[in-house]
């Protein structure tokens, strides 16, 4: 056959790619390349290491007998893909958990396969999901999940429960919402904080609560220094979870807090002068640790402190982890059933509390078992306010400043005046020195009010802003009526 008769490489790859494989953007740009009739679906630029299009590519031209191509015909050939997959509808892809078409919600078992569970409003069931309804994304942090046992009767929460060593029924109620809050693709949950003595197995516990969702290569990790790798590190799976926490820096406590209800990076895309790239995340979030010190009252709000008793008998790890991994297909299973029967349950949404959609999963949780889950979630909250108002000065100072306030009769000054008057009530004390990060400036001041708002209104002060027609002011007042409850502590 004379040269000019022969067909590029490059046709015959773009040929062979469109007839074997689909290719959909997402909402930022990036083009996904999805093998016909599988869910998993790999960037087409992507040169990771669990598996790149390029990659599968050309193991898939070799295999059918179109021979080995020149690494410049892959390019033009999905230069040109990439170009054409531009104009196609807009997709989105999901790590894990996504949700259905009918209400359903999926969640990737990591297989090659691509069988997923399928959890729908009368049930579960494993199949492998229609590509145009689920694209999964697989990163090297996507462990493979065992099939889930069916029809266990709720054996593997029994399971699960003795293998942890939480301190009390409703420590353990918690965590079991907190798994069921896992599978829902929009609910944004608490990071479940695991606490208690040393050698109360803190780490094993989180790290079995983490593989439940993520697979026996689930694993916890240190606390990146810097704030772009953490985040590197959460867009690549679904459950972050980071170990023996000893102390939460300001900017890592509000990443945290970014992480659980979410947000969005953007930076600048690399060889570019002007395109950026756009990172959207909100995951849930697992912490171990003795003790954190000071928490502040924004990242309280969002946490869910899990205490953990030391064992009365000691275990090899061998034969805990060889226990874990028989009992995880039932694990698996009971808490699927249990995902169907509580989303099933009618509740009434809580309406006082910060992370509404988590309460509101409690509340279901109620209703399908009669835990008294939602309760044990007030009090956990009730007992981080205690903690949020221990580790800070200020916040003591204005709770003595607010015992001879009037009910019902506000006091209002300027922040300066605040200021003075909180200084003044607190040095008044044997003439005891400022600590340090005490406000210096009634600006300062007014900032940290609006920080511990939220922590005050639950002890019974109110804290307002407000302005006249000759200066700003903040308000304080104690509501008429008696004192908010306070709950006796699980913890």
């Amino acid at each position: 056959m004379a040269d000019d008769d022969k067909t590029p490489g490059r046709q015959v790859i773009t040929d062979y790619a469109q007839a074997h494989f689909r290719y959909f953007r997402t909402a930022d740009g990036t083009v996904f390349a999805q093998r016909n009739n599988h869910p998993v679906a790999r960037p087409i630029r992507s040169q990771g290491t669990s598996g790149s299009h390029r990659q599968e590519l050309m193991v898939g031209l070799f295999n059918d007998g179109y021979g080995v191509f020149s690494g410049t015909a892959l390019k033009e050939a999905l230069d040109l893909i990439e170009a054409l997959a531009v104009t196609q509808d807009v997709q989105p892809v999901h790590i894990r958990v996504a949700p259905g078409f009918d209400g359903a919600t999926w969640l990737d078992l990591g297989r090659t396969d691509g069988q997923s569970v399928r959890i729908h409003p009368t049930g579960w069931d494993v199949r492998t999901p229609d590509p145009r309804e689920v694209c999964w994304r697989r990163t090297q942090l996507t462990g493979e999940l065992p099939l889930p046992a069916a029809d266990t009767n709720g054996k593997g929460i029994d399971l699960l429960l003795r293998l942890c060593n939480f301190a009390n029924a409703q420590t353990e109620c918690l965590a079991v919402a907190w798994l069921i809050g896992c599978l829902g693709p929009s609910v944004p949950v608490p990071a479940p904080f695991l606490t208690g003595p040393q050698g109360a197995g803190k780490s094993t516990g989180g790290r079995m609560l983490v593989r439940i969702i993520e697979g026996m290569s689930g694993d916890l990790r240190r606390a990146p220094k810097d704030e772009e790798n953490l985040i590197a590190a959460v867009a690549a799976g679904w459950v972050t979870a980071l170990d023996n926490l000893s102390h939460l820096a300001p900017d890592l406590s509000d990443l945290m807090c970014c992480i659980v209800t979410g947000a969005e990076t953007i930076k600048r895309a690399l060889y570019t002068d002007g395109d950026v790239v756009r990172a959207r995340y909100r995951r849930p979030l697992l912490l171990t640790g003795i003790d954190v010190g000071v928490i502040r009252p924004d990242l309280a709000e969002r946490l869910l402190p899990l205490r953990l008793e030391r064992p009365a008998v000691r275990r090899t790890e061998a034969e805990l982890w060889r226990d874990f991994e028989e009992a995880l297909p039932a694990i698996l299973g009971s808490l699927l059933d249990l995902t169907v029967k509580v989303r099933a349950a009618e509740a009434d949404i809580p309406t006082d509390l910060r992370m509404a959609d988590f309460a509101h999963l409690c509340a279901q949780l109620d209703a399908a078992t009669g835990l008294g889950a939602l309760n044990a979630y007030r009090t956990s909250l009730d007992d981080l306010n205690d903690d949020v108002i221990e580790g800070d000065l200020l916040a003591q100072t204005v709770l003595k400043y607010a015992d001879d306030l009037t009910p019902g009769d506000p006091t209002r000054m300027t922040s300066t005046q605040w200021l003075h008057t909180l200084t003044g009530l607190y040095t008044s004390d044997d003439h005891r020195p400022l600590p340090k990060g005490w406000p210096t400036t009634g600006k300062v001041l007014s900032d940290r009010l609006k920080r511990l708002q939220p922590t005050l209104a639950a002890r019974g002060v109110l804290i307002d802003w407000g302005r006249t027609s000759e200066s700003r002011y903040i308000e304080m007042t104690r509501p008429p009526g008696p004192p908010p409850p306070q709950q006796e502590s699980i913890l």
